[in-house]
């Protein structure tokens, strides 16, 4: 297939992911198009042993092996971008360009099967779902697909990068997400007679001030540490004071000495505010994806390659958002690529969009990063 079939080929693709959004985990229909085709066009489909998903392999040789991923669950969000295909499910949207990641990929696949015998080695191509979860990585991990994978490449929408351009750097460009529920147990009275009781307010109040000293007084001025509560919960009436109180939160940072020490401080300062107002707290600690590093050598080589496909460069913004591919890049070498879809709202936004004109630089892109990377590794 010729790069004029493949760029009107994955246009059709993308607007049709794009017009049938699913969620994390109900990707159905769109693992059944993907291995329709992936079929058709006669690339080996392997098993992933997941109720959603797909992966296949190109190359015909033995030797190294890499791996392409693109992620393909959509956001419950109710499109308002008036786009030709707009999603088709109320209240599903593809606001975060996973068709766009989807069709790429699929697009890298088509070309390197058009040179599949000259391969010196294999690229396993990953549909992965459940993202948005997130944990998806995590189930694909499971399976073992990726035990003997050498090298991992990923890309994401940017609506901050115009077409051509790609953002990249090595090292963290993206945030371990952990989330947190803390519940201070005091002792209920009359408002009237709050020496009778102990008072979680006050309490949920201390803690949420001493909470911010994390980031301004224990971690290091210029690390990108973020700690938030979300959301409080306490009382139901204006003359009771009530007997818990549920906080709520989000911890973000991008190294995992970081990640730890904040984790460490804030349940000491947990126990120790609610030992002095003489309450009881529990604490659930959620983990989310670690940190997205990207390895330096990889990184390097995938500027060298977008530097002669024409893409400008740009160093990418670190984000405080998270992504599940770092778990990927916890088991093995990989790089995560920011690729410029047009200006437009952000990500996770009803009016959130990408240009299709991006679709083939990104499909010729993701199929020289594989096949470069196969001629670096058998060497």
């Amino acid at each position: 297939m010729d790069e004029t079939t493949v760029k009107s080929y994955i246009g059709e693709v993308f607007a049709w992911l794009h017009a049938h959004p699913e969620l994390s985990y109900e990707e159905h229909e769109t693992t059944t198009k993907l291995k329709e085709l992936l079929s058709r066009n006669k690339i080996k489909l392997l098993e992933l042993p997941l109720p959603t998903g797909a992966a296949a392999e190109i190359g015909s040789q033995d030797g190294p092996l890499v791996a392409l991923r693109a992620d393909i669950d959509a956001l419950p969000i109710t499109e308002e971008t008036g786009l030709p295909y707009v999603s088709k499910i109320e209240g599903r949207m593809h606001a975060c360009g996973h068709d766009f990641h989807t069709a790429a990929v699929l697009g890298a696949a088509l070309l390197l099967k058009e040179k599949e015998s000259a391969l010196p080695g294999k690229a396993r191509i990953i549909f992965q779902p459940a993202e948005e979860a997130p944990g998806g990585a995590k189930k694909v991990l499971e399976t073992g697909i990726l035990d003997e994978v050498q090298a991992i490449f990923g890309i994401h929408t940017s609506p901050l990068f115009p077409v051509g351009t790609l953002g990249l750097s090595s090292g963290p460009v993206m945030a371990a997400v952990d989330r947190f529920v803390l519940r201070f147990q005091g002792t209920g009275t009359h408002a009237a007679h709050p020496d009778r009781g102990v008072d979680v307010i006050p309490l949920a109040a201390h803690f949420i001030s001493a909470l911010q000293t994390i980031v301004s007084r224990n971690s290091d001025p210029f690390a990108a540490n973020l700690v938030s509560i979300t959301r409080i919960t306490a009382g139901n009436t204006w003359n009771v004071l009530p007997e818990t109180a549920e906080l709520e939160g989000t911890v973000r940072s991008l190294t995992p000495e970081n990640r730890q020490l904040i984790k460490d401080r804030l349940y000491a300062l947990a126990q120790n505010e609610a030992e002095a107002f003489g309450a009881k707290v529990a604490i659930d600690w959620i983990q989310g994806p670690p940190p997205t590093i990207n390895d330096k050598a990889w990184t390097d080589f995938f500027l060298d390659i977008a530097r002669k496909q024409g893409f400008t460069l740009q160093e990418a913004p670190k984000s405080l958002g998270g992504e599940d591919f770092a778990y990927y890049q916890e088991k093995l070498p990989g790089v995560f690529a920011s690729i410029g879809t047009g200006l437009s709202a952000p990500n996770h936004n009803p009016k959130f969009k990408v240009d299709p004109a991006a679709l083939l630089p990104a499909a010729k892109l993701l199929a020289a990063i594989a096949e470069g990377a196969l001629r670096r590794l058998a060497k």
